[in-house]
């Protein structure tokens, strides 16, 4: 600071201080620190100088991320004092200012620089960054030339507002549009592709994506092997994971995070200590993701001894406070292992007030280990902190099943009914030749419905042969044993299943995508599926993965 001071006085000193190329250096010297942006920018909105855009444009630069609203009274100033906007000043502008891109999209069509590459990518990146896709899309429809900058803020933004088969299709476009520029692409890109094949979760893809960096010669930074590391493991391929981490010559915190993560949510919770103590060994300490990567590992293994040693190093050892999130994994790791009064001892004791999720997580331990007074107790709690959230009821709805309490469940059913509060429906998908075949239960919706039900129905006497007995508890008690096994048969990923049995029986290893949590009737069909029909299941859930094979799961039977 004392630095920029001196330089200045020396241009005050020499009569230079109104010479906009005297005052370059000046301004450049800006970046150091928040202080010295924040002086400059005083200097150019106290002293006049004559129109520089370069003066300003700088120091905006500077500014934004530190003070945005000083940034607008800069861009105000030189409107004021007729300084002259130039390419640069609108991009700078929209980087840090989406709130104000209407308006300056009326600005830069009036002073004629939407024509500008630079700007149009910018508006692009603004009206996406605001959910406005459709504007962005139009936007990257007029333009009459487009770079590298221009393909990547669009995939970025679909990426970002959850559309990552668009994004992965303009992705595609990009190589048949222009080709030419396929050898000049970057990391940046290629962590937004790779984000939206992980949000798919489609293993073929993911598997191209990554030969198609080996083939332009992209190197393998570090973020893009921890994202690649991400990637094969919500594409439920936990072995390219750790085959892509086992070559990476450099790793961060984040990279063993993301091992981690990956092992855990796989089954794999003693490698995922491992993989935490190997990071401590060699040297680099652990924040808070990956004291929260590591937690979760212990909660879907099992390991409560551990994850306590775990929980109580942060603070003891690293002087990390635990934030709600590591409080939440540890309610989850007690309420997993049935350690329910314990769990809401842990509950009232902690220094952070408990949220719904936390309470939610306790409610479906009760729930999973039968404990219904205690079910009531955090449905109770729940309610008064987020009261309209659908899987509440349903989990209590199944509770009360769970031990025949038909009423109870009747009038929870009622009582959603009332509240307009609907069960969102189990939703699965899997991808074949190219080919994403999408079932919603209990939905006729798909072409080949009756064959798949009809085919469904013949694995189920075949399963039923071999052990397998439908699980209906979460069936309301009303109606005969024949509907219930029809309700819970004809789940999601059921017919996902039965799909590829039916029209694809050389596939070895079936793929299945789902947006709830696996039931237990479900995951017990699975097992028998695997076993009786020799082949490998992998299911993602909203929670985890589930690997089938020769009659076991990989969780086993602890999810």
């Amino acid at each position: 600071m004392i630095r920029v001071y001196k330089l200045h006085a020396t241009l005050i000193k020499t009569g230079k201080h109104q010479n906009p190329l005297s005052l370059r250096p000046f301004f450049l010297s800006c970046s150091e620190s928040p202080a010295t942006a924040l002086y400059a920018a005083s200097v150019l909105l106290r002293f006049p100088i004559p129109p520089d855009p370069f003066s300003y444009n700088t120091v905006i630069k500077h500014v934004s991320p530190h003070s945005p609203t000083l940034a607008l009274s800069l861009f105000s100033h030189m409107r004021h004092n007729s300084v002259p906007f130039d390419h640069f000043t609108f991009p700078l502008f929209l980087k840090y200012h989406h709130n104000h891109h209407h308006r300056l999209h009326s600005l830069i069509l009036k002073l004629g620089f939407d024509s500008n590459i630079f700007v149009q990518n910018a508006l692009i990146n603004a009206y996406g960054c605001h959910g406005s896709l459709y504007v962005a899309v139009k936007l990257f429809d007029e333009m009459l030339h487009r770079d590298i900058v221009s393909w990547s803020t669009l995939i970025s933004c679909l990426v970002n507002n959850n559309l990552p088969a668009h994004a992965v299709s303009v992705f595609q476009q990009m190589q048949l549009d222009q080709p030419d520029i396929v050898n000049s692409l970057d990391g940046v890109i290629m962590l937004s592709v790779i984000s939206a094949v992980s949000s798919l979760g489609l293993l073929e893809l993911g598997i191209w994506v990554h030969c198609f960096i080996s083939r332009i010669g992209l190197s393998v930074t570090v973020p893009l092997g921890n994202a690649l590391i991400n990637m094969y493991s919500r594409c439920g391929c936990i072995d390219r994971s750790v085959k892509v981490f086992d070559e990476m010559p450099n790793r961060n915190v984040v990279t063993w995070t993301a091992l981690a993560n990956g092992l855990a949510v796989h089954g794999r919770s003693r490698e995922a200590l491992k993989a935490f103590y190997d990071m401590k060994e060699s040297g680099l300490k652990p924040d808070r993701g990956a004291f929260i990567g590591v937690l979760v590992a212990c909660s879907h293994g099992g390991l409560v001894e551990d994850g306590w040693r775990v929980f109580e190093s942060m603070k003891n050892e690293f002087g990390i406070e635990p934030m709600i999130e590591h409080y939440g994994c540890m309610v989850d790791i007690l309420g997993r292992a049935g350690l329910l009064l314990e769990a809401f001892e842990f509950v009232e004791k902690m220094p952070l007030k408990p949220n719904s999720v936390i309470w939610r997580t306790l409610l479906g331990a009760c729930v999973n280990h039968n404990n219904l007074l205690l079910a009531e107790k955090a449905r109770e709690r729940v309610n008064e902190l987020d009261p309209h959230h659908d899987g509440d009821y349903v989990l209590l709805s199944n509770a009360y099943g769970g031990v025949g309490n038909w009423g109870g469940k009747a009038g929870l059913r009622n009582s959603m009914r009332q509240n307009r509060i609907v069960k969102e429906p189990g939703l699965s998908f899997l991808h074949i030749d190219q080919v994403v075949h999408e079932f919603v239960s209990g939905d006729r919706a798909h072409p080949q419905w009756e064959e798949i039900t009809n085919f469904l129905v013949s694995v189920m006497d075949t399963v039923k042969f071999g052990g397998y007995t439908p699980n209906t508890s979460s069936v309301l008690h009303d109606i005969q044993e024949e509907e219930k096994e029809h309700c819970v048969g004809y789940h999601s990923e059921k017919l996902a299943v039965a799909f590829v049995l039916l029209y694809h029986r050389d596939s070895k290893t079936i793929r299945v995508i789902k947006n709830l949590r696996i039931c237990f009737d479900c995951h017990d069909f699975m097992k028998h599926v695997s076993g009786i029909f020799d082949r490998d299941i992998i299911i993602r859930d909203r929670n985890r993965f589930h690997h089938f094979s020769k009659g076991s799961c990989s969780c086993r039977d602890f999810w």
